[in-house]
């Protein structure tokens, strides 16, 4: 993999992720060689789209991102030759419903830490969907037989498991918050700010000290101009999407209209 490559991709010095994107490269190749689909493990936005950016630079390869359900976060990519019939892939997913007889309300990370106490990688397995005292897990198939022996307690509270069907997922109703208005530019801090109803001056803030990312990658340039499609992200304060540009005004203000995923 050329530098140059990598440097257009802004990783240039970062050893952990060119050993990645290597991997995901001799994937490709692998699958080409074999003549069959090859699969990653569950990847965060992020790591997708720079996977993506390597495999769209492979000759005579495909590929999709399958999570188990449209808006999940944690995907697995299915890399395949061009010429294969994309009908025939069956998807390298499972599906756990794990229910646990507690006292008290049970959380994302009480499941997930009992999970990964079992020497479970993160990589391994995909979103979780809890409500209440159920969680329902995406996982990679070979580990479902382990996860139903070992996983015993989740907190202290015992455990029923159940293999279930992907169309039996509690899907997230995630609650959408339409904002238009205008703004001087596209400057990220402008954007970010009408988004997330704070000021400009406090958005560049949270810029400049790295908690904002744009489209799941980090950034501290306020300045930084953002697009129709976009995604502006704060950890533990959701995202906003910038949907479509609706026409300046006037006084020569550009009209936006925001998502908001609250």
């Amino acid at each position: 993999m050329t530098e140059e490559f990598l440097k257009q991709i802004n990783i240039d010095n970062d050893s952990e992720a060119k050993l990645f994107l290597n991997r995901i490269k001799d994937l490709a190749e692998q699958s080409l060689k074999k003549q069959q689909p090859e699969w990653t493990n569950f990847l965060t936005p992020a790591q997708r789209e720079q996977a993506q950016a390597v495999l769209n630079w492979v000759t005579g390869s495909r590929y999709n991102s399958l999570g188990g359900y449209s808006q999940a976060e944690r995907r697995r990519i299915v890399v395949y030759p061009d010429y294969y019939l994309v009908e025939t892939i069956e998807p390298a997913l499972a599906f756990l419903e794990i229910k646990a007889n507690a006292p008290g309300e049970l959380t994302h990370r009480d499941f997930l830490g009992s999970l990964l106490a079992l020497g479970i990688k993160r990589e391994k397995l995909g979103d979780l969907l809890v409500t209440e005292n159920t969680c329902q897990l995406i996982l990679v198939p070979e580990l479902v037989d382990f996860v139903k022996m070992e996983l015993e307690k989740v907190a202290n509270a015992k455990v029923e498991i159940n293999l279930i069907e992907p169309e039996q997922l509690n899907l997230p109703n995630l609650r959408e918050k339409v904002i238009r208005a205008t703004v001087a530019s596209l400057r990220l801090d402008a954007v970010a700010a009408l988004g997330f109803g704070d000021s400009r001056t406090k958005m560049a803030r949270e810029i400049k000290s790295d908690k904002v990312k744009v489209n799941w990658k980090p950034t501290r340039n306020p300045d930084q101009l953002v697009t129709v499609g976009d995604i502006i992200s704060i950890r533990g304060r959701g995202r906003v999407i910038l949907r479509e540009l609706t026409g300046v005004s006037k006084k020569g203000r550009q009209g936006i209209s925001l998502v908001r995923l609250l």
